[in-house]
């Protein structure tokens, strides 16, 4: 086969799953997109006839080009930036296929062994949740969030299921395909077809009962999401803290009424700066104060830039900021929750979005800490809580999620365990334009519905807020850079779904079998050698 066409069909396969991508992809070619990817690997690795190629730069052309055209968005934030993006996470997929090919020619000779790529495939989602890079963006499970009436058993498996769902569906799709036109073996192609044809189509009716049967479970509450439509490029950072309250409070006002219980604005929609010591001093937190004294039934969330000061003897934190006067502080992504009880409840950002908010520590890389986001003055990394904070009003908990946490089902379910009846999505989408980026991170909202069944609010400031019920169903939403205040219910639910209780429990039996495959190989390899 000539290069060539070894290109082209590499590329064919990230184009197909490019184009299965939401918002406006065609679902069902996940269920065949690496098709293309596994007939080169198979031909490459043939041990009797092998195809002359390089799987590595081959599967990268795969992996770059599925990248490329799902979020090229991103350069409308971070510029060069995100060709480093691009480049480090097609990298990343490509060294997962590599070693698949790796171990399935070293331990099967090639033959058989095609489990392997599942296993790789989600140790390798569940390591770009947790560790300093993380970019869970691509989950493959997160393709089917644009058809979530499919995918109603993510409250058992999580969005793990998703990916062990298209996996496997592609390996029986080649197998099949295989069978027809390389080995004519009618009854292999036969059965094959049988597996791939229950393989879809069960999860799909299971997921169909599921949705039609599922009843929302708890009480009502009226909630009110403001989206004060504020251009993060020219107003945000802009415009005098009088002026950003009043269009948030002149927004939700008119839509107030004797059963609202919580009002929610987006992530930093104030930038005052405020010093957390003395956040009862600043001109924005007075005003939500004396709204709450008008409302005292409802109490108001909302995003906030904020600083404070670095504890003695933790100046070696790798988040501490040296000022000029030679103190040292943390700044944070916060949001915080006023009400008539005249406390101040607070939550900083844990998920923090590399290269904008937060640079690894690695020792390598921290050069580049200065690159990330400026706050006040001062740039480096944020610091975080260390473990997920609910805001409380009555006997109502809300989990905060603050924009990129939304795409962390298991660090969701972290706040349900802890008794999160409800789930709140504060974000500002506006850096990235009108590209399909903010239409993707409202869609991965539904699948945070689903996986906890929790009702979920979304205050968006320039994307699009919206109301989510537990199955994921968008009930009312918001139009793109709109200034509006939109006013629901949503139920407030006490009960834990097996993915909840269970966690990542998917991705954590593929870890385990990782380690032992790669132990498997090296023991294999030395035994070849002597």
């Amino acid at each position: 086969m000539k290069t060539i066409y070894k290109i082209g069909i590499a590329i064919l396969s990230g184009i197909i799953m490019g184009s299965a991508w939401p918002v406006h992809g065609l679902t069902p070619l996940a269920f065949v997109a690496f098709v293309p990817l596994l007939f080169l690997q198979d031909r490459i690795g043939d041990k009797e006839h092998p195809e002359k190629g390089n799987i590595y730069w081959l599967s990268f052309l795969t992996f770059l080009t599925w990248n490329s055209l799902t979020t090229w968005w991103v350069w409308n934030s971070t510029g060069l930036g995100s060709i480093a993006m691009l480049l480090l996470n097609s990298t990343f997929m490509t060294v997962v296929f590599w070693a698949f090919h790796f171990i399935r020619t070293r331990l099967y000779q090639n033959k058989g062994g095609y489990f392997v790529l599942a296993v790789l495939v989600l140790a390798f989602e569940y390591l770009h949740y947790h560790w300093q890079l993380n970019w869970p963006w691509l989950t493959l499970g997160n393709v089917f969030s644009h058809q979530h009436t499919w995918i109603q058993w993510y409250n058992v498996t999580g969005v793990a299921g998703g990916t062990v769902w298209i996996l496997v569906s592609n390996i029986l799709a080649y197998q099949m395909l295989k069978a027809a036109f390389f080995h004519n073996k009618k009854k292999y192609f036969c059965k094959y077809a049988t597996a791939l044809v229950c393989v879809i189509i069960i999860p799909l009716v299971v997921s169909k009962i599921m949705y039609f049967s599922y009843d929302e479970k708890g009480e009502d509450l009226e909630v009110i999401v403001v989206q004060p439509n504020l251009d993060p490029y020219k107003e945000q950072f802009t415009l005098s803290s009088s002026e950003v309250i009043k269009r948030n409070l002149s927004l939700a006002e008119p839509l107030m009424t004797s059963q609202t219980r919580f009002v929610i604005s987006p992530e930093s929609a104030i930038q005052e700066n405020i010093w957390l010591p003395d956040i009862s001093k600043f001109y924005s937190i007075n005003k939500l104060e004396e709204f709450i004294k008008k409302n005292p039934q409802s109490a108001y969330i909302i995003g906030i830039s904020a600083f404070g000061p670095v504890p003695q003897g933790q100046e070696n934190d790798f988040a501490a900021r040296k000022m000029k006067n030679n103190n040292y502080i943390y700044a944070y992504n916060t949001a915080i929750l006023i009400d008539s009880s005249n406390t101040v409840q607070k939550y900083h950002k844990s998920r923090l979005t590399p290269g904008v908010e937060m640079m690894p520590s690695w020792f390598i890389l921290r050069p580049l800490a200065n690159l990330a986001i400026n706050l006040g003055g001062t740039t480096g990394t944020l610091k975080r809580d260390e473990q997920p904070r609910l805001l409380c009003f009555d006997e109502y908990k809300a989990a905060p999620l603050i924009c990129y946490e939304s795409a962390f089902g298991g660090y969701v379910t972290e706040f349900v365990r802890e008794g999160a009846n409800m789930l709140f999505v504060i974000t500002n989408d506006g850096w990235w334009g009108n590209t399909p980026g903010h239409k993707q991170h409202l869609e991965f909202s539904k699948l945070r519905a689903i996986e906890t069944r929790r009702s979920l609010a979304r205050s968006a400031n320039t994307g699009i807020s919206a109301f989510i019920n537990q199955k994921g169903d968008i009930i009312e939403q918001s139009a793109y850079w709109e200034p509006i205040a939109l006013r629901n219910k949503i139920k407030a639910n006490n009960t834990q779904t097996f993915y909840v209780r269970y966690g990542d429990y998917l991705y954590k039996i593929s870890v385990f079998l990782t380690a032992l495959l790669v132990l498997m190989t090296i023991v294999n390899i030395i035994i070849r050698k002597k």
